[in-house]
């Protein structure tokens, strides 16, 4: 910027000092070349004015005076009433300075005070955006809180009208057992059923406690080894799986063998997950479950080929209530982000670029003991 400005005031003040050689050997006799002379003289005055305000377009004039000098000397011996008409130019030369200099300084000011005046107004709007930002999750955190209000309702009635069936479908469970000896084949399905009933009258209490926005309380969880669990949700989930002909791959760490976990907890969360994947995937797609230890912690990996999770979704995604499917709603992992959360633990999703499948991750502690 310096350099620039240097640069201009040199061209000036090289035009000014040619202006006054032009005149010192331009004869007088040829008046209309002395005007012409007279006429320039005035483009490096207002060129520094535009530039640099008063200061420059009157540092410009009184050079520009000094380099008159040479045609006053011409007209000083054609007598004075021609000398004296010449001398008013000088005057000419300050005024354009000083007056093309105070239009360039007023203008200067007002650029900066629209500056100042642009600057409030990005401001204020940033500050506005701000506020309505904020109104607009408030008014999203009211209709999920009057949601969560209904669901209440509903669950309290739900949890009475569901569990007394349960209860039943329980007690007819254990008597078909009672006809499969252990080594039987269908003594298997008889313990599955058994304790998915219970699992589903927890998960009726859960709703109950979710609805009421308390955290999951598990008292006295059974502990099972983590390998255990995952196999027996895939098992529940076969006829998903089969059925969309999707490819299941299993990478357990042995490391993770003896890991215990609350089972019929971890249970639901597993399954959430898996349905999520079967839901989201077309025919013959594939899904990976991955178990592995890393710095004290164990992480179970869900992914799948799927269509992904949007970027803008990836925040909102365990929100109660948001659900990227039109038939979900909006439960399923805000549940499971709270039994997680309760654990010590938390589950993230990720998905590398849109289109290359999705990766949702469940981390818990070593230290865990299926206690909260």
């Amino acid at each position: 910027m310096s350099t620039t400005r240097n640069t201009t005031i040199f061209l000036l003040l090289l035009i000014v000092v040619s202006i006054g050689v032009l005149h010192a050997v331009t004869p007088t006799e040829k008046l209309a070349l002395h005007d012409f002379y007279r006429r320039v003289s005035y483009f490096p005055i207002v060129v520094a004015a535009i530039f640099y305000g008063v200061r420059g377009g009157l540092f410009l004039a009184v050079c520009t005076s000094l380099a008159f000098i040479p045609h006053l000397r011409h007209f000083y011996h054609l007598g004075p009433n021609v000398y004296f008409s010449e001398l008013p130019e000088i005057i000419l030369y300050l005024g354009a300075g000083i007056v093309v200099g105070s239009i360039t300084n007023r203008e200067k000011q007002l650029r900066i005070k629209y500056q100042d005046l642009s600057g409030q107004l990005e401001r204020s709007y940033k500050k506005l955006h701000k506020q309505t930002c904020t109104l607009v999750e408030a008014e999203e955190q009211l209709h999920a809180s009057q949601k969560l209000s209904a669901l209440g309702q509903l669950s309290a009635s739900l949890a009475h009208e569901v569990k007394n069936p349960l209860a039943s479908i329980r007690g007819a469970v254990e008597i078909l057992a009672d006809d499969f000896p252990r080594d039987h084949p269908k003594h298997e399905f008889a313990e599955i059923l058994l304790k998915e009933t219970d699992r589903l009258s927890s998960t009726v209490e859960e709703v109950l406690r979710f609805s009421r926005n308390q955290r999951p309380i598990p008292e006295n969880p059974k502990l099972e080894a983590l390998p255990q669990v995952i196999e027996r949700v895939v098992r529940l989930l076969d006829n998903n799986i089969r059925h969309k002909n999707i490819v299941l791959k299993m990478k357990l760490s042995k490391e993770t063998d003896h890991v215990l976990i609350a089972g019929d907890k971890m249970a639901q969360v597993f399954m959430n997950l898996l349905l999520n994947s079967c839901d989201m995937l077309k025919a013959h797609g594939i899904i990976e479950v991955e178990s592995r230890l890393n710095a004290g912690q164990v992480e179970i990996v869900f992914s799948d080929n799927g269509p992904g999770v949007a970027e803008a979704d990836r925040e909102k995604i365990f929100t109660p209530f948001y659900s990227t499917r039109k038939e979900g709603t909006g439960l399923g992992l805000a549940i499971s982000s709270r039994i997680v959360a309760s654990y010590g633990g938390t589950i993230t999703v990720k998905s590398p670029e849109h289109g290359s499948g999705a990766v949702f991750t469940v981390f818990l502690p070593m230290a865990y003991e299926g206690v909260p």
